[in-house]
């Protein structure tokens, strides 16, 4: 399975352990690395920068041979702590950064002054060309089968137009999870593929049993999407609890986000309740439930190690 990706991180495998907001962590990457695949970890999901540090250690010491690890940095103005989270990522240093959510240009010239290769979350070619123009090390493709804050492109139609029009790397994200579905992304000319939900009901993730079983439970015809999250859409697990609140803004949240000097205030107000919410759903017991997660958990069924969910991408 050499392709662009594994050369790149110099991996065994072209999957990346996508980074999630509250799931992903130190021992899920740990066990990515030992199996031969790539593990990154959201920024945010540190609450200081000490703890954020002391990841960065831990995965250093940790990492194999072969082995690569990185951070995901949401890089617009809703992420007060991006500056500094960079900083420090800068100077303890790792293999790469996904970036998210805004323009990657600092990212990518203070990386690359410590040798970090930065990868930046695309949904179209016109931000594809943009991140390529500013020299990042490739692309990750978010496809509309994506979890999370996905895109509204097909992974094939995708795929095949970064190809035609990109240099640098494609990494599909969206829409995988087993063999069969890496085979896929990369029969369309993916040159690796960018993997979360499966392994939500890892038995490293630390959220609750509840959160896990649902993705057990649930399957793809469960998955809708919401804006009453971070303002801008994102899949959710259909609960009791989401179809209670429905999946649209309220009328006032649309009508504020129509006028343009209050716009930013209030996506940054619902971006941070959105995100309790969601903590608060994902590590206690809550009836709140607003579970992010996307369509590839239809082939969770049970939870599992993550060497052994591994297996699943890699093995038939």
């Amino acid at each position: 399975m050499e392709t662009k990706l594994t050369a790149l991180l110099n991996i065994q495998y072209p999957i990346i352990q996508a980074p999630m907001f509250l799931v992903s962590n130190v021992a899920m990457v740990k066990a990515a690395m030992d199996s031969g695949i790539a593990g990154c970890i959201p920024a945010l999901n540190y609450r200081t920068l000490e703890e954020l540090r002391a990841a960065l250690i831990a995965l250093k010491e940790a990492k194999p041979e072969g082995g690569a690890f990185g951070f995901n940095l949401i890089v617009n103005k809703s992420n007060v702590k991006y500056k500094s989270q960079l900083k420090v990522i800068c100077e303890e240093g790792c293999d790469f950064i996904i970036t998210s959510l805004g323009s990657p240009e600092e990212t990518i010239r203070l990386g690359h002054q410590v040798g970090i290769k930065v990868f930046c979350d695309v949904v179209d070619l016109k931000f594809a060309k943009k991140v390529e123009n500013l020299g990042a090390d490739a692309i990750i493709a978010v496809n509309n089968e994506a979890g999370g804050h996905r895109g509204d492109r097909s992974p094939k139609d995708l795929i095949q137009e970064l190809k035609t029009h990109c240099e640098i790397p494609i990494i599909s994200a969206g829409g995988v999870g087993r063999k069969e579905d890496v085979d896929r992304m990369l029969s369309f000319g993916a040159d690796g593929v960018s993997v979360g939900s499966p392994f939500i009901a890892s038995t490293e993730a630390q959220v609750t049993q509840e959160y896990k079983r649902a993705c057990v439970d649930y399957g793809a015809k469960d998955i809708v999407i919401t804006e009453r999250i971070s303002g801008t859409p994102c899949t959710v697990i259909n609960t009791p609890y989401v179809q209670k609140i429905g999946t649209k803004q309220t009328w006032l949240e649309s009508i504020l986000n129509k006028n343009k000097k209050l716009k930013k205030w209030v996506k940054m107000i619902r971006f941070a309740i959105g995100m309790n919410a969601t903590k608060n759903a994902a590590t206690k017991a809550t009836y709140k439930t607003v579970w992010v997660a996307g369509p590839s958990i239809e082939h969770t069924k049970n939870i599992l190690p993550t060497k052994d969910i591994i297996k699943r991408l890699i093995e038939r």
